[in-house]
């Protein structure tokens, strides 16, 4: 009787300590396009995976790993640089709204020379309404580790503390690391490079710990601190890999020391390599403590690959896709994308809620706008009134099915230079693509030279998928189909756009062809 007593106390104990939400973890990986990895994001005609070059190239068994245990998709954008996607993931808004449109220099403002002069260089504020607010505001540990770039170094978005996570460990307001390696104490021991050392991680310097490992054993630290308080976390696991410096990880540098690639190719593969030994420790470490079943990871890159392999126009890096990040074209803006239970138990509570099938590949369109709806939704938890949301719950399509409801588009919207394409708004509906080419006057050192105003391309991606064939011209009703989209898109996001000259205050919108 005492021992039948004694195991009803204990099944009371665990169904009492059973959680009642999810653990979700972003990680979230800086600088990684759709081909950076081994996994096959691509697909062939009949939709399944299909293997290009490059992905027998890079060596990443734990997204492997992770893509068997969920979803993948093989058209999930982003904005083309970070800080514009950084934000769409916290607020749930397209850069056009938000107005972050360009990476944030964390010093200067870098608007451009004809870049609209109040776009939000400023970043995130403490006022904004964000996913780790909301989560945390319900009972979340909200924990950020790595990369934030949330906002220019004088402003509040500077520190990830500032915009609901409880915990800020190495965000701060630049992009790249001053070093990967802590025995250059992470940047802070090079004077050039000083200003990006990375916080915070003082117990490393001087050590042969490498920037990536570091993060991902605070990260393991501060999930069994939440396990302990007995609290449900959202992670922000922002590497600073694979971002330049293109500093080798030693640990995986053999691996590519015959592959013919150049050096700063093969140190981008090291980069890589490292931050997928920190996914598949993660993954270990949730299955270890026994909240593997409990917690949602999202694995994604924050705009498209920077590999240092060719051109940034042509198909180089993201071959076979076209362009690389910063670029108008896919290259710019497809990144991995992959949601699934980190261990997949389709009769636990918390699945059932949002039941993700294992290997599967969607081929709908989706995009970083789409996260932070589907954790609210996930989680119970509303934005409050007046904030608009741009993007559209990712249920059905995590599901593995088709979503009919779902606007298939989405608009890149970059009203700045200089980087590897200037003054330029995308959008896609469907196959569809147009780019719209704003053409100011441009600043010289004597003056201004007069440009032609504006010009277009136009590509149908289900049957030119790389983007080899412009019908701009060949396609006048489609071109101003798209570009009517284009406009009433802009208009509805209330964005911003270049302007003529410094000296002007009439902004140069879009024009019908």
């Amino acid at each position: 009787m005492l021992r039948l007593l004694l195991l009803s106390a204990c099944l009371l104990s665990s169904l009492a300590a059973a959680p009642t939400q999810p653990n979700i973890i972003l990680f979230l990986v800086d600088d990684m396009g759709i081909m950076d990895t081994s996994v096959p994001f691509l697909t062939n005609a009949e939709g399944q995976p299909k293997r290009y070059p490059l992905n027998d190239f890079y060596r990443t068994p734990a997204m492997e790993r992770l893509a068997a245990r969920g979803i993948r998709f093989n058209q999930f954008s982003a904005m083309s640089v970070c800080s514009p996607t950084r934000i769409a993931l916290q607020t749930g808004q397209n850069a056009a709204r938000h107005r972050a449109t360009n990476w944030i220099n964390p010093e200067t403002n870098n608007a451009g020379p004809l870049g609209p002069p109040d776009w939000n260089w400023q970043g995130l504020k403490k006022s904004d309404t964000t996913l780790a607010h909301l989560l945390q505001q319900h009972g979340y540990q909200t924990l950020h580790v790595g990369k934030g770039h949330f906002g220019a170094a004088a402003f509040a978005g500077a520190d990830p503390a500032n915009l609901g996570f409880a915990i800020n460990l190495a965000g701060a307001a630049f992009g790249a690391p001053g070093s990967y390696f802590a025995s250059k104490n992470f940047g802070a021991a090079n004077s050039k490079r000083s200003k990006h050392a990375v916080p915070h991680l003082e117990k490393y310097h001087g050590s042969d710990t490498f920037l990536t490992e570091a993060l991902t054993l605070e990260s393991k630290s501060l999930i069994d601190a939440a396990i302990q308080a007995a609290k449900p976390f959202y992670l922000n696991l922002a590497h600073y890999a694979v971002h330049a410096p293109f500093e080798s990880d030693p640990r995986f540098a053999p691996h590519y020391a015959d592959s013919g690639k150049p050096a700063a190719a093969q140190a981008f593969a090291t980069l890589v390599e490292g931050m997928d030994k920190s996914l598949g420790d993660l993954i270990d470490h949730l299955e270890a403590t026994g909240i593997a079943e409990d917690t949602l990871i999202f694995f994604l890159g924050d705009n498209g690959s920077d590999a240092p392999l060719g051109d940034q126009h042509e198909v180089a890096c993201a071959a076979p896709l076209r362009g690389k990040k910063g670029s108008h074209y896919e290259g710019g803006t497809r990144v991995p994308f992959i949601a699934a239970w980190a261990k997949p138990n389709p009769n636990h509570p918390l699945q059932q809620k949002l039941p993700i099938p294992a290997g599967q590949i969607q081929t709908q369109m989706a995009n970083v706008t789409d996260i932070f709806p589907t954790v609210l939704k996930l989680t119970g938890v509303q934005a409050p009134a007046g904030h608009l949301v741009d993007g559209s719950d990712l249920s059905i399509l995590l599901s593995g099915q088709p979503d009919p409801t779902r606007a298939e588009q989405f608009l890149m919207h970059y009203p700045h230079a200089p980087h590897r394409s200037n003054y330029f708004t995308t959008f896609r509906s469907g196959p569809w693509k147009v780019i719209y080419h704003y053409h100011p006057d441009i600043p010289t050192h004597g003056g201004f030279i007069q440009s032609a105003g504006q010009s277009y391309q136009l590509f149908n991606l289900k049957d030119d998928p790389f983007e080899q064939t412009d019908l701009a011209s060949t396609q006048p009703a489609k071109l101003n189909e798209m570009m009517q989209s284009l406009i009433a898109a802009l208009e509805h996001h209330a964005a911003l756009y270049p302007i003529p000259t410094p000296s002007s205050a009439a902004p140069l919108k879009p024009k019908l062809p």
